[in-house]
C-alpha cells in the first residue's frame, strides 16, 4: 500500500508534442513554447529535447531553491556540462563536487568587493576608446563593439594582458568562441574529422590560446613586482591549496579560458541589450542621462538588473541528477535532466507585477531575491565573475552616457537571436548616436579653445 504524500517515482507531464518539435520550439520559439507550457502544466513540466532525453522545467522559486542548494553529490552541474570538453577538464563549469569546491574557494578572493575598484578605470578606458570610434548620424549593430570591449576588459583586467600578447589574444579569442558557441550545442561535430573540420580549427586555436597564455603565466611567475599586482591571473599564480600545493598551468589556463567564455560574449550581449531597451524607453533613457550628469547610479544598477531579467542572454541553469532527487511531490530518476527557468521566473507575474514591462524602478536600490531573479545562476555554482560582469556594465554604461546620445526609435523589439550558447539581440542591439555636446566642448578645451556656448557642462542642450 502506497504511504500518503509519498513522491510519485518519475517527471512530471509535460507536452504530448514529438520531440522533433519540442526539439525546434526549444530552438526557434522558446519563450512562447514555454509560457503555454507552464499554463498548462505549472511550474514545473517535461519537455523532452533530441539527444537530451526527459528535461523537467523549473520556475518556481521554492523549487529553485531546493534544487540550488541540494547535496552536490546528488545533483551534478559540471560532469554534464556540453561546455566541459570546450573548456577543458578543469574548467570550473565542467567539475563537480570537491573539486569544484576546491577550485572555487580559491578562485573567489580576485573577484570579491574592494577588489573589483582596481578595475573600474581600465575598463572605462577600454569603453571611451571603443564608443568614441563610433559613427555618428548613422544606424549601426553594436553587439561586436560591446564584444571588442568586453574581450579587452577581461584580457587586461584579469590576464593581466598587454602588448603582443594583447593583441595575439584579440585575434585568436573572437574565432575560438565563434566556433565554440556553434559546437557547443552540436556534440557530433566534437570530434577530429580530418584537417579541414571544425573541430581540428577549434582544437587548433586553443592550442595557440594556451601557448600565450603560459607564456603569461611564466611572465607573471618572474614578475619581481608579482605581489602588487592586481590582475586576477598574478593572484591565481600566488594562490595555494590548503595542502600548500599552487595551481598548475593547464588549471589556470583553463580557467582563464572559462573566465572568457563566461564572462565576455554574456556581458557584451547584455550591453547590447540595454542598448536596445533604451533605445526604445526614451524617459528611462533621459532619467539615466540626468542621473549620469549629477554624478549618480543608483537608476543605472537598477537599469543593469532589468535588463537581465528581461532579456537574459543565459535562460537556464542546469542540473543531472546523479541520484532518485525528489522535488516538488516526484522523485526523479538518475540521469534526469533539470532546467531552472531565468526566461520563465524573470517573466512570473506573481513575482513582477507586469512582467512584459520594462521597469528599472522595480529594482531601485532594491537587491533581487536570490531564487527568483537568477541571470548568474544560484547556490554553489553561482557564476563567481557575477561581482566583475556587474562593475562591467555599470561602468560602460556610465562611459556609454557620457559620450553619446542614443537616438530613441519606434521600431519594433529586436528578436531573440539563438548563438548556440547565448541570446543576443536579432540585430546586434542596432543604434543610432550622436557625440554628447558637452564632450565637444571639452576636447575643445584641451587644444586651448574656449566654448562660445554659456551653457554648462555635463548636459546637451
Amino acid at each position: 500500500m502506497a504511504t500518503p504524500n509519498a513522491p510519485v517515482d518519475g517527471v512530471p507531464p509535460g507536452p504530448r508534442m514529438p520531440v522533433s518539435m519540442q526539439t525546434l520550439a526549444m530552438l526557434t520559439r522558446q519563450r512562447p513554447f514555454l509560457e503555454r507550457s507552464r499554463r498548462r502544466y505549472g511550474s514545473m513540466f517535461t519537455i523532452r529535447v533530441v539527444g537530451w532525453g526527459d528535461v523537467v522545467v523549473i520556475s518556481n522559486p521554492v523549487l529553485i531553491k531546493a534544487t540550488f542548494r541540494a547535496d552536490p553529490t546528488t545533483l551534478h552541474t559540471g560532469s554534464s556540462s556540453p561546455l566541459r570538453k570546450m573548456l577543458g577538464p578543469n574548467s570550473l563549469l565542467g567539475i563537480d563536487e570537491e573539486q569544484h569546491l576546491r577550485q572555487r574557494k580559491l578562485l573567489l578572493p580576485p573577484f570579491k568587493g574592494q577588489r573589483m575598484k582596481a578595475y573600474e578605470s581600465t575598463i572605462a578606458d577600454v569603453a571611451a576608446t571603443e564608443i568614441d570610434s563610433w559613427p555618428e548620424g548613422e544606424p549601426f549593430g553594436t553587439g561586436e563593439s560591446m564584444q571588442r570591449i568586453t574581450l579587452r576588459a577581461i584580457l587586461r583586467a584579469i590576464f593581466g594582458a598587454e602588448g603582443t600578447r594583447l593583441e595575439a589574444l584579440e585575434r585568436l579569442v573572437p574565432p575560438w568562441t565563434d566556433l565554440g558557441s556553434q559546437l557547443t550545442p552540436a556534440s557530433w561535430l566534437q570530434r577530429d574529422l580530418g584537417p579541414l573540420s571544425p573541430w581540428r580549427r577549434f582544437q587548433r586555436l586553443r592550442a595557440q590560446i594556451d601557448a600565450v597564455l603560459d607564456d603569461l603565466i611564466a611572465s607573471a611567475k618572474a614578475d619581481p613586482q608579482l605581489e602588487t599586482r592586481t590582475d586576477v591571473l598574478s593572484m591565481m599564480v600566488q594562490a595555494r591549496y590548503e595542502d600548500g600545493g599552487e595551481m598548475t598551468n593547464p588549471e589556470i589556463r583553463d580557467q582563464l579560458v572559462t573566465m572568457i567564455a563566461a564572462g565576455h560574449e554574456t556581458t557584451a550581449h547584455t550591453l547590447s541589450w540595454a542598448v536596445e531597451r533604451l533605445r526604445r524607453h526614451p524617459e528611462v533613457l533621459q532619467r539615466l542621462v540626468d542621473e549620469v550628469d549629477e554624478g549618480g547610479k543608483a537608476l543605472r544598477e537598477a537599469t543593469i538588473r532589468e535588463i537581465q531579467r528581461t532579456r537574459p542572454v543565459i535562460p537556464f541553469a542546469g542540473r543531472t541528477a546523479r541520484k532518485p532527487f525528489e522535488l516538488g511531490g516526484y522523485r526523479f530518476p538518475v540521469d534526469t535532466r533539470i532546467l531552472l527557468a531565468a526566461t520563465l521566473t524573470h517573466y512570473d507575474p506573481d513575482l513582477f507585477p507586469h512582467p512584459d514591462r520594462f521597469d528599472p524602478d522595480r529594482f531601485y536600490g532594491i537587491v533581487p531575491d536570490t531564487y527568483s531573479w537568477i541571470p548568474f545562476g544560484g547556490g554553489v555554482r553561482r557564476c563567481i565573475g557575477a561581482t566583475f560582469a556587474h562593475m562591467e556594465m555599470d561602468v560602460v554604461l556610465r562611459v556609454l552616457l557620457e559620450r553619446v546620445e542614443l537616438q530613441p526609435t519606434d521600431a519594433p523589439d529586436e528578436p531573440w537571436k539563438f548563438r548556440g550558447v547565448a541570446w543576443a539581440p536579432g540585430r546586434g542591439g542596432e543604434t543610432v548616436v550622436r557625440r554628447r555636446g558637452w564632450l565637444e566642448q571639452s576636447e575643445k578645451r584641451t587644444m586651448g579653445f574656449e566654448p562660445t556656448s554659456a551653457a554648462p557642462l555635463g548636459r546637451n542642450i
